[in-house]
């Protein structure tokens, strides 16, 4: 299975829901250009839901932390939600928990984006 995301925007804070597989390749270059639409397009505040992601290798996990320094970079956040069990272990053993917003509950996600000075 490829990697499915659709992109909704809700208020000011675009919700991107994942499906399928991150994994060097097509997904990843998927993912990539995703984010770089976004950004060109003037959409700063990104939530990815990761809740139906089945699988994510290190390609998919450095295209994370790509496009995390990526939306860091044009003044933007970039947050997770809903990781799958496999994924939350993946982000902890490479202690990237650590550099990424991650939440169980989208209200409180979207919640949060205006509550920071972005």
């Amino acid at each position: 299975m490829s990697l499915y995301l659709t992109p909704m925007n809700v208020d000011d804070v675009t919700l991107v829901e994942a499906a399928g597989r991150i994994t060097l390749g097509e997904s990843v270059t998927l993912l990539r250009d995703q984010i770089r639409e976004l950004l060109d397009g003037g959409r700063t505040k990104i939530l990815l839901n990761l809740g139906e992601v089945t699988y994510i290798d290190s390609s998919g996990i450095g295209e994370l932390v790509t496009a995390y320094t990526t939306v860091k970079r044009q003044g933007g956040s970039l947050k997770l939600l809903k990781l799958t069990q496999r994924v939350r272990d993946l982000l902890q053993i490479t202690k990237l928990s650590t550099v990424f917003e991650i939440f169980e509950d989208e209200s409180k996600a979207l919640k949060s984006f205006s509550d920071t000075a972005h």
